[in-house]
């Protein structure tokens, strides 16, 4: 995008916006304007990101909670037909992950966080329509259950968007702090939905996709009006194009698919499974006017799991982040041996708690696989050489968007393996072992790939 201004801005400054709050000049990189006006420019757009991002991830997970309350409201699904509805729009919200990071560049940060959070409302709506009749085909519900993807696809484009703002000295927490705020709206939403479905008496599932629809038009609203486009924002297709052809990219996207493809998955299945496995479970919060509310307490998996990826980042910082990789795959082990104890001796505490060890590692885990990714390219290449540095960290953001779309396929697959492993042995247990099998897997590749022979692989680099 050409500068429209007839004089460049001076060294430190941010010249005014341009019709469609477009700003050129911009360089997060010049110490003088970052501290200037750079820095709140950046903030700025920072929170309103990670208020739409939230409610993208919000809508991403509305019929994980949605779900399990649909035969009480008078529909017939089976176990494989509820799995579907949970699994399909994190299949479709993982696709549309790499189209969604090439948006930015290519409409705007600003102009693409508008169409992205009014694209929200499609599935809301579609949502509260669907879930009032019974009658509904099953294959309608899986199409309008699928249009909650877009909602998965919000976290590349803000990703990207961030990505753009601060300085490389600076992007690791800002956008540690955009990933934290979008997983957490997957705890929000399953927080407050069962509240709101039956404030008043009776079970309105319609409301769960209905109260996200002005949320949405404000989030479109402060992005029109406080957000930026920037000039700066490039698409980097060679650096994207060289990633693809380097193995770690893949690598690293099977690895992530460990970590954060679990946490989306367990998130998305935790309250079916509560519900399901559990059904005599029920909580008394009559204390607030809300007595027996079929609130399950599955949000917390969630959001302990979002709070614990900082954690994971800074604790990688200090023990290296292939270590910290293989504690949480470890620790992910222990945590579904303990559900499939806490199952096979009918104990909602020992499978409850379980599943939140099991979260706050896969938390852990996508904040350490993140960190390893910088580290790794640029570890294998001649640190002396510039150009080739640059080229490790084009990379580097390149493999950072391809696993995150890959990774986020996780949560298709674990709904569907626990869907067929409930199909065919009428036990969550082959399931449960398949994934500890997995994740042995997963640390058989890091001990292989990033720690043995790490001297002669990465010249001594601390991965």
């Amino acid at each position: 995008m050409a500068v429209t201004s007839e004089r460049a801005a001076p060294t430190g400054t941010i010249p005014a916006p341009r019709p469609g709050r477009w700003v050129d000049d911009y360089d997060p990189e010049d110490r003088a304007q970052w501290e200037s006006t750079g820095r709140p420019a950046a903030r700025r757009n920072l929170w309103l990101s990670i208020f739409a991002e939230f409610l993208g991830f919000s809508v991403w997970q509305l019929w994980t909670i949605v779900t399990p309350s649909l035969n009480t409201a008078g529909f017939s699904l089976t176990a494989d037909q509820q799995f579907w509805l949970i699994a399909v729009p994190n299949l479709v919200g993982a696709t549309l992950r790499f189209p969604y990071t090439f948006a930015v560049p290519r409409f705007g940060g600003r102009n693409w966080t508008i169409v992205s959070a009014l694209l929200l409302i499609v599935p809301c709506v579609g949502l509260a329509v669907v879930v009032q009749n019974p009658d509904t085909p099953f294959w309608l519900m899986v199409l309008v259950a699928a249009t909650a993807g877009v909602g998965g696809g919000n976290f590349a484009s803000s990703m990207a968007n961030i990505s753009f703002f601060f300085p490389e000295r600076e992007k690791g927490a800002a956008l540690g702090l955009n990933a934290a705020g979008g997983n957490l709206g997957v705890a929000v939403v399953q927080l407050v939905v069962p509240v709101i479905v039956v404030i008043g008496g009776g079970l309105a599932l319609e409301r769960a996709g209905l109260v996200v629809v002005p949320l949405a038009v404000l989030a479109a609203v402060l992005a029109w009006r406080w957000m930026d486009n920037l000039s700066s924002a490039r698409a980097d297709f060679a650096g994207y194009a060289a990633a693809m052809r380097n193995k770690h990219t893949w690598i690293i996207s099977f690895l992530y698919i460990g970590t954060f493809g679990s946490f989306i998955g367990y998130a998305g299945v935790f309250p079916t499974l509560i519900k399901t496995q559990f059904p005599d479970v029920a909580f008394d919060w009559g204390f607030i006017g809300l007595a027996q509310v079929p609130l399950t307490l599955a949000f917390l998996g969630a959001l302990v799991g979002s709070l614990a990826r900082p954690y994971g980042g800074r604790l990688s910082d200090r023990l290296s982040g292939a270590n910290v990789s293989i504690a949480a795959y470890a620790v992910m082990s222990l945590g579904a041996v303990g559900v499939i104890a806490g199952l096979g001796t009918r104990s909602f505490a020992l499978f409850f708690l379980s599943f939140l060890l099991l979260f706050v590692a896969t938390g852990m885990g996508n904040g350490s696989v993140y960190r390893m990714i910088p580290a790794i390219f640029r570890s294998t290449v001649d640190r002396g050489d510039a150009a080739a540095l640059l080229l490790a960290k084009r990379q580097a953001a390149a493999c950072i968007g391809i696993a995150a779309g890959i990774g986020a396929y996780g949560g298709f697959i674990i709904p569907r393996v626990f869907a067929a492993s409930i199909t065919s042995t009428g036990s969550l247990r082959p399931a449960l072992i398949g994934f500890i099998a997995f994740y042995a897997v997963c640390v058989a590749v890091t001990v292989a790939v990033y720690k043995v022979g790490r001297e002669r692989r990465f010249a001594g680099a601390d991965i």
